[in-house]
């Protein structure tokens, strides 16, 4: 999952990581904020990366959610 989001994040970028296209791009990685992600299996210790100018919005796992739904959507559908 965090080889995911780290992929999502270089296509953001368009560059690989350690690439010189990077440099002076004005835009670079920043680091990255752990998020425990909740599921049916255990707990996920995700590594969320992040840009310079905060411009990165990950597709992968939905923004300030820390547990799945899938109980929720599954007797919604039995309903």
């Amino acid at each position: 999952m965090n080889t995911l989001l780290q992929t999502e994040l270089t296509a953001f970028l368009d560059y690989e990581k350690y690439d010189r296209l990077g440099f002076n791009s004005g835009n670079s990685r920043n680091g990255a904020y752990t998020r425990t992600l909740h599921t049916e299996y255990g707990d996920l210790e995700l590594s969320m990366p992040r840009d310079r100018n905060g411009e990165f919005n990950q597709q992968t796992v939905a923004p300030y959610k820390h547990s799945n739904d899938t109980l929720e959507a599954f007797v919604i559908h039995m309903f």
